[in-house]
């Protein structure tokens, strides 16, 4: 395919089991009733002392004499304390203002000591119309029990809060949590994965079923002294399964499992990494037999001492504390570890040796089979119609990870859907493709005729080479329909998943690349700057036969790959370079060598196929799309039938779905003079 894919992987979203979402329910539950009862008991509280508490302020002798002779005191509480003297507990009619420690006091309730009532006492109440009662002095034990009540029940809830943060059932973001393992339990029972589940990993599945059988039965191996390995490390590039296959592993086992993050361990407080790895194997050992998962391994077990400006302390103490517990597990304890990362280059050595790691699982991106297998998995809740071929969407979606086949999937639903459709048909896997691998259809963008024209010529040229030309791959569809950054795409289809590549087959994709600037130069006399990324494609072709394959004669059987070296993992700063400057030359003139070699050729055919170019530009204009049955019709000297009426009309309902999508995705072209747009 004439246009490399741009969009990232997405991660499948995982679900969580139900017996971990009632735990969580239960949880919140009743830390909300308790937070609810600490509520209700302090507003109970403070009702009673609003109740029974008022804000009395003592007034002098004197003070009192002149607002009970005022007719001031509306009702008065008289008690005897201990000290067998009484106290007055006055309420005013109406509020006074006093003068107390030089501020101005309002006062509505006040006290004042009396030392003995008598008689004459209660005859000068009478007399200025103050009604009075007496009380027993022991009642202010109950208001002093009321009034420290508060503080002992915000003592109990500091207490409460404080016990929650440690033991970590506040959460893990705590401030006493810090020491305490992120890593997730999935019980017994719980894990809906199994092998059945993963596909396009078959080398993979059998390494782990051994684990497996440990884990079931570990005596069967044990008995004859054999040791099982401590870890595995699933090594892959991204989205390749290598957490789906963990999962499936402890799905198969039964067995609890630890999910966990490389990213988890390491916080900003020093100790914190390590204590948390202490933590995580203190309850591996408890849960024995268990799976560990530690996914992303790399955030903390890169190289130490790496970086030109020294290691990170906090993550080297982080994964010197992992590789004590690794290697100080006690032997056949039923605790694995299984990691997974797409970076085996940065780990450290230690971690990778055997006693800690013992096996490395490569997870690849699938091959036809396994991208088959995976179609299928993810299929099968999604009605397709009867015209879907998986095996034909499995061959032309080479490289392709599982999460790339996901979403693949979940795009052809989702175009189908767009439409009202009631099953996925293969022109909604065709259009998903193209969409994943080059973009939305640009209907926004309006090209004109005489671009159009040229657009045509130059995939046309693309398409007649690789139908031309033996060792091409077979072309499957070429379009000048623009899709992302693209013009026009000619798209191809893999005869047999090939791993290895021989020069002829090499200096054919170095023609075919190059085919629709030559068509461009026979027809127009002149070539334009849509032919961009195929000088890229074609030069980088070029550079690595010369440079890593040996197969220039020229230069010989040597190969001079430039150093790849990450300078921050504490490799060499400078990179000298291997060759002398006479063996620079000599790489570069053979490098436009097999590129101008491969102009010539594509030149020449164009030529000698002028009548077949200009037929195939003329109905590729008219369609916009030609499928490899069509370009066999064409270059057989045959005319195409008319497009059915149904097709017709199912692709202009598809196009006109996308256009508002295509809208709303539109990119801005970084380049208004078009140096960056490339139709092929």
């Amino acid at each position: 395919m004439n246009q490399r894919p741009t969009q990232s992987p997405k991660k499948k979203p995982q679900q969580e089991p139900d017996g971990e979402n009632d735990m969580t329910v239960s949880k919140v539950l009743r830390n909300a009733l308790i937070w609810v009862g600490i509520l209700v008991g302090l507003v109970i509280v403070a009702l009673m002392m609003s109740g029974v508490q008022k804000q009395e302020w003592p007034l002098t002798y004197n003070e009192y004499y002149e607002v009970v002779t005022q007719g001031k005191i509306q009702y008065a509480t008289v008690t005897k304390t201990q000290l067998n003297d009484y106290e007055f507990h006055g309420t005013l009619r109406e509020p006074i203002t006093i003068q107390r420690d030089g501020r101005a006091q309002e006062v509505k309730h006040f006290k004042t000591k009396l030392g003995v009532v008598e008689s004459s006492t209660e005859a000068f109440w009478r007399q200025h119309g103050i009604s009075w009662t007496y009380e027993d002095g022991d009642s202010s034990f109950w208001i002093t029990i009321i009034q420290v009540l508060p503080w002992i029940l915000a003592l109990m809830a500091l207490i409460f809060i404080s016990r929650r943060m440690q033991m970590g059932g506040g959460g893990s973001k705590n401030i006493f949590s810090f020491g305490k393992s992120k890593a997730k339990l999935v019980g017994e029972g719980n894990m809906q994965i199994n092998f059945g589940d993963v596909a396009g990993a078959d080398e993979a599945k059998e390494e782990l079923k051994e684990i497996i059988d440990f884990l079931k039965d570990p005596n069967r191996f044990t008995r004859l002294g054999g040791k099982i390995p401590r870890g595995v490390l699933l090594l892959g590039p991204p989205g390749t399964g290598k957490t789906l296959l963990a999962r499936a592993v402890a799905g198969e086992a039964g067995v609890p499992f630890f999910s966990n993050s490389g990213a988890d361990f390491v916080e900003m407080f020093v100790g914190v990494g390590a204590s948390r790895v202490r933590d995580l194997f203190e309850q591996a050992k408890k849960n024995s037999p268990c799976i560990v998962f530690i996914d992303e391994i790399d955030a903390v077990g890169r190289h130490r001492g790496a970086g030109v400006g020294g290691g990170h302390d906090e993550r080297e103490q982080t994964l010197n504390q992992l590789l004590v517990e690794m290697d100080g597990f006690e032997q056949n304890s039923g605790a694995i570890i299984i990691a997974a990362t797409n970076r085996p280059d940065v780990l450290d050595p230690a971690l990778l040796r055997p006693g800690r790691f013992d096996r490395q699982v490569v997870v690849d991106r699938p091959d036809v089979t396994g991208r088959l297998g995976i179609l299928k998995v993810h299929t099968r809740k999604v009605p397709i119609a009867a015209d879907v071929n998986l095996e034909i969407i499995a061959k032309g979606t080479p490289g392709m990870s599982g999460a790339d086949l996901a979403n693949l999937v979940n795009e052809s639903a989702l175009l189908a859907a767009r439409r009202n459709s009631l099953n996925v048909t293969m022109f909604d896997f065709e259009n998903a493709k193209d969409k994943v691998l080059m973009g939305v259809e640009r209907k926004s963008m309006v090209m004109s005729e005489k671009e159009k024209e040229t657009t045509s010529y130059h995939e046309i040229g693309h398409a007649l080479a690789g139908k031309l030309l033996l060792n091409s791959d077979e072309v499957h569809k070429v379009t000048i329909i623009p899709r992302g950054r693209a013009l026009g795409v000619t798209s191809y289809l893999p005869n047999e998943e090939m791993h290895t590549v021989s020069r002829d087959q090499l200096e054919t994709r170095l023609v075919t690349l190059l085919a629709g600037r030559a068509a461009e130069k026979v027809v127009f006399g002149q070539v334009n700057t849509g032919a961009s990324n195929d000088l890229e494609r074609a030069t980088t072709i070029a550079r690595r036969m010369v440079c890593e394959f040996g197969m220039s004669d020229i230069v010989g059987p040597v190969r001079y790959a430039a150093h790849q070296d990450e300078v921050f993992l504490g490799r060499e700063i400078s990179q000298p370079r291997d060759h002398s400057e006479h063996t620079a030359q000599s790489i570069d003139a053979e490098v436009r060598k097999f590129v101008l070699d491969a102009e010539h050729t594509a030149i020449s055919l164009m030529r000698d196929n002028i009548e077949l170019l200009h037929s195939c530009a003329k109905a590729l204009l008219e369609r916009e799309i030609l499928d490899g049955a069509e370009l066999d019709i064409l270059i057989s000297g045959n005319v195409l039938q008319p497009i059915v009426k149904d097709v017709a009309g199912l692709r202009q309902r598809i196009k006109n779905a996308n256009t508002e999508s295509a809208e709303k995705e539109q990119e801005t072209d970084t380049d208004s003079e078009g140096l960056a747009l490339s139709p092929s």
